[in-house]
C-alpha cells in the first residue's frame, strides 16, 4: 500500500486545491502541472467541494451528496448497473453524469449521413493517393517517392 494518494483535482478546483495543499503539514506535493500526491492521512481533510470532479487514484470522486442522487434519480451508482427490463425505457442519463470532455455520439439519423469532403484535395502525382493536407502529400512524395 501506498503512503500517497494521487489527486488531480479539476481545472476549476486547481487553485483552491493549491492554496489548500500549501498549507498542510506535511506538505502536499506537487506531482505534475494539474496533480498532487496527498499523504494518506491528509486525505480526509481535504474539503469537499475541492474533490468534486476531481480523479482520485485514477478514478472519478464521487462525492456522498452525488452518490444519494444517483440513487434518487435511479441510474447506475457504486453498487452496480440497473438492469434494463425489454419494452422498458431506461431512465434519461443526467447532464452532470457526462463529464466536461465528453462529445455526444451522433444520433442514427446523423450516423447515415455521409461525411462532408475536406475542402481541398492534394492528390500525389506518383499514385492514386489523395490528401487532405498540402503538408501530408508532400511528406508522402519524400517517404514514398524520393526518386521523383
Amino acid at each position: 500500500m501506498t503512503d500517497f494518494i494521487h489527486v488531480q483535482p479539476a481545472a476549476e478546483q486547481r487553485v483552491g486545491f493549491a492554496r489548500w495543499a500549501v498549507t498542510q503539514d506535511p506538505k502536499v506535493r506537487t506531482v505534475s502541472p494539474s496533480a498532487f500526491s496527498v499523504p494518506h492521512n491528509l486525505f480526509t481533510d481535504v474539503p469537499e467541494p475541492l474533490l468534486i470532479g476531481a480523479l482520485v487514484d485514477g478514478h472519478r470522486y464521487v462525492s456522498p451528496d452525488e452518490d444519494q442522487t444517483a440513487e434518487l434519480l435511479g441510474v447506475a451508482n457504486s453498487d452496480g448497473l440497473i438492469t434494463g427490463i425489454p419494452g422498458v425505457p431506461l431512465p434519461e442519463v443526467p447532464e452532470e453524469a457526462y463529464g466536461p470532455d465528453s462529445t455526444p455520439l451522433p444520433g442514427p439519423d446523423l450516423a447515415d449521413e455521409p461525411s462532408e469532403a475536406p475542402e481541398s484535395v492534394f492528390p500525389c502525382p506518383g499514385c492514386d493517393r489523395e490528401f487532405t493536407t498540402e503538408r501530408g502529400r508532400d511528406t508522402h512524395l519524400r517517404q514514398k517517392h524520393p526518386e521523383d
